[in-house]
């Protein structure tokens, strides 16, 4: 690769020497979307930028969302007005930017005689359909779920539905992306890099990062916090500084199931609890559903969706399919744990998912990042950048509203042409395969594939059409530097390699690593 393809992403190669003389202006403590946002749009004002992360990039909550840009619509109940609608307006600049991984969706609401009345819901909706300014999502329509939707798989008591929308994102490939633009604008990402402390020394901060080569210190300015369900915790030990600010953790967690209807529809399920779940075309083959909240107790490392939890997903989606799910039905689960800021709600599900920046100036200035919502990452990251303004009176201004990431340079409604043109260029390649590819990276498909004449060039066929080219391109340029990260995170085809092949693609992972 040449010009701004150049491998990025060996993550602890300095691109600058960074001393007391020449420290970061910013250094970020966090490789999640919050972190990956403030660390692209810094790099982008022309500061300079050091962020670790010490495991993978999107290895947390970042990894474990619903997977959706969408406004909340539950959250009116709440009158959490000013955030439904900032999530409501960053939906479509979101699109515009990242086409390729974010596309809209369509959710179907049922009415359910015993739950909200159907007058309410369609309040709701109508306030959802005029507070964000939308230009390209469709509005709020009424459905005949018997004759309006083909192959509906509800319960034949289910006759009526509001069809409205919102968006779906690849959560981790989000994160990535971030990541990686912020890396070509100059800013050094350090992943599998453990921040050991963080010490105030002058008009500097003194950070101790520790990797699998050793330990090392850098400097910088100002000092992120953007630990995610650990921001209180570096505080507390890293930092080393009192503070009565916390976070509430909160586990959501969601089951994969075997395809549970044909069609490109997403559904809005309401509980008898007063809850709601999803479920929601996922992967072509699969269906999402989800999400749980509860709070999360102990390590937030490594959160599971336990038994109880998926009985109840199986169990509330049940009362709306005419075909009840079945444990066998269930291929895959998955949990994270959303670092709410604790304002004291009476539950988890009523705790806000407002985000909430703090300042510390008492010294080299700490911003410390509580809460947030995917859909809002943008918007967080400007937000942060503002109240770092007056210490960096030379940065640029903002610039991440009209700018597109990585592969999302063509129009949202472009992504037929996309694959169209991708079959062109590589006639080897079937309508599946090219469709995934261009999903993942957009534009930047053909240069993966750049040269290759037939899928042989490409090397070793790892399975579900994953090649060695692709390995290498996400090792190269998207952080990726083992099996799971590639599988799980840059794609999901951990959902269709079998245990034999996957375990082949982290011996040939490991045996580069060697040479």
């Amino acid at each position: 690769m040449v010009g701004l393809y150049v491998n990025i992403s060996r993550t602890n190669s300095w691109s600058q020497i960074v001393n007391q003389a020449n420290p970061y202006d910013i250094m970020i403590i966090g490789g999640g979307v919050n972190g990956c946002g403030i660390a692209r749009d810094a790099a982008g004002r022309g500061l300079s930028v050091g962020l670790a992360e010490m495991n993978d990039l999107a290895s947390a909550t970042s990894s474990a969302s619903t997977k959706l840009f969408h406004g909340g619509l539950r959250y009116l109940e709440h009158y959490k007005f000013s955030l439904v609608r900032e999530a409501l307006v960053e939906r479509e600049v979101l699109l515009k930017a990242m086409p390729h991984i974010s596309w809209p969706m369509r959710f179907v609401l049922p009415i359910h005689k015993k739950m909200r009345p159907s007058w309410l819901i369609r309040l709701g909706l109508f306030m959802y359909d005029g507070m964000g300014g939308r230009k390209i999502l469709p509005g709020t329509r009424t459905v005949n779920l018997k004759h309006d939707i083909v192959g509906s798989p509800l319960k034949a008591k289910f006759t009526k539905a509001f069809e409205y929308s919102d968006c779906w994102v690849q959560d981790s490939r989000l994160v990535v992306l971030n990541a990686r633009d912020a890396a070509e604008r100059g800013a050094d990402i350090f992943t599998r890099t453990k921040v050991i402390s963080a010490e105030r020394e002058g008009d500097l901060w003194k950070v101790s990062l520790s990797d699998e080569s050793g330990a090392r210190d850098i400097y910088a300015r100002v000092l992120v916090n953007a630990g995610g369900p650990w921001v209180a915790d570096i505080v507390k030990n890293a930092v080393k500084l009192d503070t009565r600010e916390g976070v509430r953790l909160v586990r959501g967690s969601h089951i994969v199931t075997e395809k549970l209807f044909d069609h490109d529809r997403a559904y809005f399920f309401q509980g008898s609890d007063n809850r709601i779940i999803f479920a929601i075309p996922f992967e072509d083959d699969f269906t999402l559903i989800g999400t749980t909240d509860l709070d999360h107790e102990g390590d937030p490392s490594d959160p599971v969706c336990t038994e109880e939890e998926a009985d109840y997903l199986r169990k509330f989606a049940s009362e709306y399919f005419e075909r009840p799910i079945r444990k066998s039905d269930i291929v895959w689960s998955y949990s994270g744990v959303r670092p709410l800021y604790d304002e004291g709600a009476s539950s988890a599900t009523e705790a806000t998912r407002d985000y909430v920046l703090t300042l510390r100036n008492d010294g080299p200035p700490l911003l410390n990042v509580f809460g947030g919502k995917i859909t809002t990452y943008r918007k967080l990251s400007e937000a942060a950048l503002a109240k770092l303004a007056p210490f960096f009176p030379d940065a640029r201004g903002e610039w991440t509203k009209h700018a597109h990431l990585p592969g999302g340079d063509f129009p949202v409604d472009g992504v037929q042409d996309q694959i169209e043109a991708l079959i062109k260029a590589f006639p080897f390649l079937d309508h599946f395969w090219a469709g995934r590819l261009v999903r993942t990276y957009g534009t930047d498909a053909a240069k993966l594939l750049a040269g290759a004449t037939r899928k042989e060039d490409l090397g070793e066929n790892f399975g579900a059409t994953l090649t060695e080219a692709e390995v290498d391109w996400l090792k190269d340029h998207e952080f990726a530097q083992t099996a799971e990260d590639i599988l799980w995170r840059r794609t999901k085809l951990g959902l269709r390699l079998s245990p034999a092949e996957a375990d082949w693609l982290e011996q040939c992972i490991s045996k580069q690593k060697d040479t």
